[in-house]
């Protein structure tokens, strides 16, 4: 019997909750552990992440202790999707699911990070730092769009099928209202017009039974907290 792996995460965050989605999807057992903030960068935790960061693994399994989301999504895959439901062993496919894994941290994660982090958190008011990672949040909606129309058009970012590609995006996806606050309305609005594949794999992916547990799982511990 598979025992649980350990996730430790923090209430808020997206990256902790994209492991968790990929746990959920391959019906792994796992305990997520809630970090305080201020427990991150100290021992004990350094000890299982030098970088003071949130996710990190344990997998009793295994025995490994793993840090970063793309790597612990790129070993849960490897380690536990026997049967390629989220990815595929086929050329080029598996080569272009790491290639949107790589995209989506390198991109998505970055930019929705500065487009939140100088919309909320940056202690001055810099208009063109928001406005720039503002723009950058909707290269990446035009960039997925792009993809999803070629070819004729498809629903899923490679393949027939939803992969670990497309499911790495939900959980910073869905804090773009947070993130542009007052003007997500005008936000909603031109998503549907410039970007209308994007939108319907967004809303798709919204629908997922797995999606929608962490993310009641997501707003249960910000109540906590």
């Amino acid at each position: 019997m598979t025992k649980s792996i350990t996730l430790y995460g923090h209430a808020s965050g997206p990256s902790p909750w994209k492991v968790a989605l990929i746990l959920e999807e391959l019906a792994i057992p796992y305990v997520y552990k809630l970090m305080e903030l201020s427990e991150l960068k100290k021992a004990p935790f350094e000890s299982l992440n030098p970088n003071g960061r949130v996710p990190v693994i344990t997998d009793p399994n295994t025995g490994i202790t793993l840090w970063e989301s793309g790597a612990i999504v790129e070993y849960l895959i490897q380690t536990y999707d026997k049967d390629s439901k989220l990815t595929y062993t086929t050329s080029p496919e598996k080569f272009h699911v790491s290639q949107w894994i790589h995209f989506q941290m390198s991109e998505q994660g970055a930019y929705f990070g500065q487009a939140a982090w100088f919309a909320h958190f940056h202690a001055e008011k810099v208009e063109s730092a928001k406005e720039r990672y503002f723009e950058q949040v909707k290269r990446v909606f035009y960039v997925i769009d792009k993809a999803l129309g070629e070819n004729g058009g498809r629903e899923w970012v490679v393949g027939d099928k939803c992969t670990v590609a497309d499911l790495n995006f939900v959980t910073w996806d869905v804090l773009v209202p947070w993130i542009f606050g007052d003007s997500a309305g005008d936000l909603e609005s031109e998503i549907k017009e410039k970007y209308p594949r994007y939108f319907e794999w967004n809303k798709s992916l919204g629908e997922r039974g797995t999606v929608k547990k962490i993310m009641e799982d997501r707003v249960k511990a910000m109540a906590g907290h």
